[in-house]
């Protein structure tokens, strides 16, 4: 069972200067929320309530002004700055006191998920017991991202962004690990680009036979917020969504007060924090 999350929130952002120049990336609005509750309301929907947020050196302060502790969310939220950018496998390192023993979640913080059957398969992933399963999703340009073919429900091939057909099934930016990963993550060498390579990590999972596959599902939705172009596509998505069916995608406490984790008291003390906005009279009419 995994009950601890990460999400790498680090990077440099340099794709979207000069808007990351002055803020982290994911304290950017995705329509009317910061970038870093979509991430956080994926683990929280995963029934996560213990998470670390990885974020650069010297960018601490604005997260834990935004989301504090994570006590006013019925969370554990705690921090830890990463000198620089060294590769994915790199928050395992970092967080290697954070997971002791434990299995583990990870998602990265540029990262937008929609799916109105994906808190069911985020349930059936936190249910590992032994090796890791990665969310995949189809997509129709195969040659920008790391593709994943399966049989029987494992990975038995990753090729990052083939020349030639391999798979249709991109690798997202959500994985779930037991407890060995830390120790295979401190395994791994740099890449060529100089950095640890999640696809290394994976494969050895793989060659085990112990990685899964687990995916978003038709009418679903992955999202990389990687550039501008990106950042405003997925505000587009969350607006539509939204203004048509009248809810919000990500609102955390609406996610807190359905699993039980807070109580009416703590909306109205959200409410407080958030000021009189649109987001706050969401709130309101959760409790009304």
């Amino acid at each position: 069972m995994i009950r601890k999350g990460i999400i790498l929130a680090g990077g440099k952002g340099t794709r979207m200067s000069p808007l990351t120049k002055g803020v982290n990336k994911q304290l950017l609005p995705i329509y009317d929320k910061p970038l870093i509750f979509y991430p956080l309301s994926i683990l929280m929907l995963s029934k996560i309530k213990n998470i670390l947020i990885i974020v650069n050196k010297g960018e601490l302060m604005p997260y834990q002004k935004l989301l504090g502790n994570g006590k006013s969310l019925g969370i554990k939220i705690t921090y830890k700055e990463q000198e620089k950018p060294n590769g994915l496998p790199e928050a395992f390192i970092l967080g290697e006191n954070f997971i002791k023993k434990d299995n583990v979640a990870l998602i990265l913080g540029d990262n937008f998920f929609y799916g109105q059957s994906l808190s069911k398969t985020l349930l059936k992933c936190v249910a590992l017991k032994n090796g890791a399963k990665v969310i995949l999703h189809k997509v129709i340009d195969p040659e920008k991202f790391g593709v994943a073919k399966v049989r029987n429900g494992k990975i038995i091939l990753i090729k990052e962004k083939p020349k030639k057909f391999t798979s249709d099934l991109a690798i997202t930016g959500l994985y779930f690990f037991d407890k060995n990963v830390v120790k295979f993550a401190k395994k791994l060498r740099p890449s060529k680009r100089n950095e640890l390579e999640i696809t290394d990590l994976l494969n050895i999972y793989r060659k085990k036979r112990k990685l899964n596959a687990e995916y978003i599902g038709r009418g679903g939705a992955w999202l990389d917020t990687g550039s501008i172009e990106d950042f405003y596509k997925t505000s587009n998505f969350v607006s539509a969504i939204e203004n048509r069916q009248g809810f919000k995608i990500a609102c955390l406490e609406e996610i807190s007060l359905r699993n039980k984790w807070i109580k009416n008291k703590d909306i109205l003390n959200a409410i407080k924090f958030y000021g009189n906005c649109e987001y706050s009279k969401y709130l309101k009419k959760l409790i009304s």
